[in-house]
């Protein structure tokens, strides 16, 4: 058994009480003004900063610290042209034969249809992948460890990122979406794709559903 190595904790600062609540209140605010948007606006936005918010997600606490996950970051437009129309292939299944009456009520009153333009207008499509198993340093096969819930934590993360830089976001799930693994060149022996986020400036005529959110007492409790 590999002997455990501790290192003293870095960078943590006790902020006052008072600190503390205004932090958690005005992230609070910033997070509720969050919407998905379907209507993006053409402008680019720097691979940097994309970069950045990618890097903020992989900070993610992982099962046994495996970081099952890999994003791939596409501007491309050609690239964005075959997602698209993959997508669409699958969307327009999904909706004509696929989806049973219910799911479909569901989605009613937001408005979707089989048509996804926002893949090519956006100018950031992420992939992201979850890695079933990797390779150690001596490329030995290693298994992953809840990598469905490692993934999701990282997706949060990155969808807040991507929200505090100042850009709109929209959760794509396509399915299947084997599709990914093909355009992309990622291994589907060993990944399978876990969401398509699409990122950038809404468009100036952005429209959003009228629905609103659970009140914080319909989602929490304290016992």
């Amino acid at each position: 058994m590999n002997e455990t190595r501790m290192r003293p904790l870095e960078g943590y600062v006790e902020l006052p009480e008072a600190e503390m609540l205004d932090r958690a209140r005005a992230f609070r605010g910033l997070m509720e003004s969050r919407r998905t948007v379907r209507s993006f606006d053409a402008r680019a936005v720097p691979g940097p900063l994309i970069a950045d918010c990618i890097a903020a997600a992989a900070s993610a606490p992982s099962g046994a610290n495996l970081q099952p996950w890999h994003f791939v970051a596409v501007s491309d437009p050609a690239t964005k042209r075959r997602i698209r129309l993959a997508a669409e292939e699958e969307e327009r299944l999904f909706y004509q034969r696929r989806a049973p009456d219910e799911w479909l009520e569901a989605l009613a009153p937001l408005g979707t249809d089989w048509q996804k333009p926002f893949l090519e207008n956006a100018p950031w499509l992420i992939a992201i992948f979850a890695q079933k198993w990797g390779r150690d340093s001596n490329g030995r096969k290693v298994k992953h460890y809840y990598p469905t819930e490692s993934v999701g934590i990282a997706t949060g993360i990155l969808i807040t990122a991507l929200h505090n830089a100042g850009l709109a976001t929209l959760t794509h799930t396509p399915s299947p979406m084997g599709f990914l693994n093909d355009i992309l060149g990622r291994p589907a022996e060993s990944e399978r794709p876990f969401l398509l986020l699409v990122a950038g400036f809404p468009a100036p005529d952005a429209r959003v559903p009228d629905i609103r959110r659970k009140a914080p007492e319909e989602v929490a409790s304290f016992v």
